[in-house]
């Protein structure tokens, strides 16, 4: 490519795009540059100097490579490449004396600090600090914060990187946290001392290059070198973040984000990342029978025993919670359709057809967000139902695009134009003339809100209308992990919750407990934590959660991804397939595998688009037929962000999270 420039990293000629900085030319050489306040990808600050080189013909001192680009670089006397020292004399004496001035202040800390060996000051130190200080006097002390119940703070240690202030402000969108002082008075603090509001504040936990801001839940409770470390993926909302859980023995420790360019970037929501409080609490571990209306513990043998004499030659009908791995629900939906029964995912009464693929998940990916010039949200709230695909969304407002709101107003830390609140904002807009926005880069975004009207069908029709009308791309945000996966296995029936359960003796409910089952059936319920569901039920079957077993799962944009076994199931629990498998053969109707291998070459025969793991499918557009049915304004798909599933309601930290959030939302402070 002719626009590539040509420069020389010691003693070694790249050709790289003039638009990098000298850091980013540097890592695509192959050379490491030590770094403290440069992060790709938040703004440029320049301010730790870690990351100097020197600029051979450039001024007599070493350059800040974070804060100069190749474009700026002169070229030799006689037109030769530019030429950058990495590891010359002049730079490491820089490079020393900046740590040794990071270090005067620092405390000794590290056998107490929970950054202890994930620490970048630890690393670099040990590469560019002196085995002794030649600083004598007093080391300044910094009172610490109360940021919350999330971001424990050690102020003392931090060395002004403000990787935190620009991500809270920049990505998070809430400017919360900035430097005041100059000099050695300079600190960093909170906006009048208030603790941290953002859904995403877990987040300057990880960015933080030293142990000024740790994670409070998990402070002191292990080190890193304890933790057995697995590569999965998130279900506490449907964007399917990347995440790591990291276990010691058989409990979660804590959960971390991966990076993932196109789902999550490396951001996670405080939700999913503090989530493992709630996998410790109200575990159903044991199988339970109800007898003279108390539910008491029996075997396993007994509790199968009981639901197939409940199943057998009765009506069944099948209800899909939440965070069911798509191998459980293709075996439930083969169990109950082999009986005669039918099953339904769509718990919250949400107007999406199955077998339309383009209609239910939609054209667009979560990256094409980022290019995006023009963005409306139809009944969503993404900064609740999905608060980094929300920064996402920020990032491309920031580029430059335009965002638009038809549903109730929110607060989602950009400016969005409110174009109305219903059904008859948006058939107006699917009816206007749109062919002067058809050359821009646009993307409908429609939510639950909308969907779970009793117009929800027509409002989906329209609104895949108004993106065909201005040559948009389409997309579905759902809010439950398991919900695009089971339309995909066609996990649904004809007149959706009220088709299925219409005259069923016995409902097997896998997981939902966002729905009350009314009195009458007999209730199996099969899940990990003793919620709304296992109160209902009449027999209990435990189940593992979605750390504790191998299972897929399909994102909001369609893309199927796989969750790790992380640790094991509390007691006498079960993975969810193989608890179906089992019940099947108490049944006499076996299910056609024995192992989740066998299983998983099932569905893949039956949903082939499921074995591209990591892909998002190309959907064909189809568009619906509109209907003249329902009118009226959307409503809010997520009213407790914090308290969405069991596994959250069980965890007491996120209970304290939704109580500090309807505590500001009630009130706000004498000085606004």
């Amino acid at each position: 490519m002719s626009d590539l420039r040509k420069i020389i990293i010691d003693d070694t000629e790249v050709e790289v795009d003039p638009a990098l900085t000298l850091i980013q030319a540097c890592e695509q050489a192959g050379i490491e540059i030590p770094r403290f306040c440069y992060h790709e990808r938040l703004s440029i600050a320049g301010n730790c100097r870690m990351c100097l080189v020197e600029v051979v013909g450039g001024p007599p001192k070493p350059a800040a490579s974070c804060a100069m680009q190749v474009k700026d670089l002169r070229p030799g006397p006689e037109g030769q490449p530019p030429v950058i020292k990495t590891k010359s004399p002049m730079v490491k004496k820089a490079r020393e004396g900046v740590m040794e001035f990071l270090l005067i202040n620092h405390p000794l800390d590290c056998p107490i600090c929970d950054q202890g060996g994930e620490c970048d000051l630890q690393d670099q130190a040990m590469a560019y600090g002196v085995d002794f200080s030649r600083y004598r006097e007093p080391k300044r002390a910094v009172d610490n914060m109360d940021l919350g119940p999330l971001v424990g703070t050690a102020m003392t240690r931090c060395i002004s990187c403000t990787r935190c202030v620009r991500f809270i402000s920049e990505v998070a969108g809430m400017p919360e946290l900035g430097q005041t002082g100059r000099g050695e008075d300079a600190e960093i603090t909170s906006y009048l001392g208030q603790t941290l509001d953002s859904e995403m504040q877990g987040n300057i936990v990880d960015l933080c290059p030293v142990g000024a801001l740790t994670s409070k839940p998990y402070a002191f409770t292990a080190r890193p070198w304890e933790l057995t470390k697995t590569e999965t993926v998130d279900v506490m909302d449907a964007l399917g973040s990347n995440i790591r859980v990291d276990t010691k023995g058989r409990e979660v420790m804590r959960i971390m984000p991966r990076n993932h360019d196109g789902v999550n970037e490396e951001w996670l929501s405080d939700k999913s990342r503090f989530a493992w409080d709630g996998l410790r609490r109200q575990r159903l571990d044991t199988p339970y029978i109800r007898e003279n209306g108390k539910l008491r513990a029996a075997g396993w043998s007994e509790a199968l025993g009981a639901a197939a004499a409940a199943m057998n030659g009765k009506k069944v009908a099948g209800l899909i919670g939440d965070l069911a791995p798509v191998e459980a629900i293709y075996a439930l939906k083969e169990l109950v359709e082999g009986m005669g029964g039918a099953v339904e995912c769509r718990t919250d009464g949400a107007k999406l057809p199955a077998g339309n693929r383009s209609a239910y998940v939609g054209t667009a990916s979560i990256e094409d967000i980022d290019d995006a010039e023009m963005i409306l949200l139809v009944g969503t709230n993404p900064r609740l139902e999905a608060p980094v695909l929300n920064a996402r969304i920020r990032k491309a407002w920031l580029k430059g695009a335009r965002v638009a709101l038809i549903g109730e107003a929110a607060d989602l830390t950009y400016d969005v134009a409110h174009l109305g609140t219903g059904r008859d904002a948006l058939s107006e807009l699917a009816n206007a003339d749109h062919s002067d926005k058809k050359d821009l880069a646009g993307i409908v975004i429609v939510g639950q809100g909308a969907l779970t009207l009793d117009g929800g069908k027509g409002v989906l029709a329209d609104a895949m209308k108004a993106a065909a009308a201005a040559n948009s791309k389409f997309m579905v945000l759902h809010t439950a992990a398991s919900r695009v996966g089971a339309l995909d296995v066609g996990a649904v029936s004809a007149g959706g919750v009220d088709g299925a359960l219409g005259g069923a003796d016995v409902v097997y409910n896998l997981g939902a407990d966002e729905i009350d089952v009314a009195a009458g059936p007999t209730v199996i319920y099969q899940g990990s934590h003793g919620d709304r569901g296992a109160h209902r039920a009449d027999i209990i079957l435990p189940a593992a959660a979605w750390t504790e077993e191998n299972g897929l799962f399909v994102n909001t944009e369609g893309r199927p991804q796989l969750a790790m076994r992380a640790s094991f199931p509390p007691g006498e629990a079960k993975e969810n397939w193989a608890i179906l498998r089992a019940l099947s053969a108490e049944l006499g109707a076996t299910l056609p595998f024995d192992s989740l291998a066998q299983l998983r070459a099932k569905l893949v025969e039956a949903v082939p688009h499921l074995k591209d793991i990591d892909v998002v499918a190309e959907n064909e557009w189809n568009a619906i037929e509109a209907t003249g049915d329902g009118g009226g304004d959307f409503g809010q798909a997520v009213s407790d962000h914090y308290l969405t599933n069991p596994v959250l309601r069980a965890a007491p930290l996120m209970g304290e999270l939704q109580a500090n959030a309807r505590e500001r939302q009630s009130g706000k402070l004498a000085a606004e």
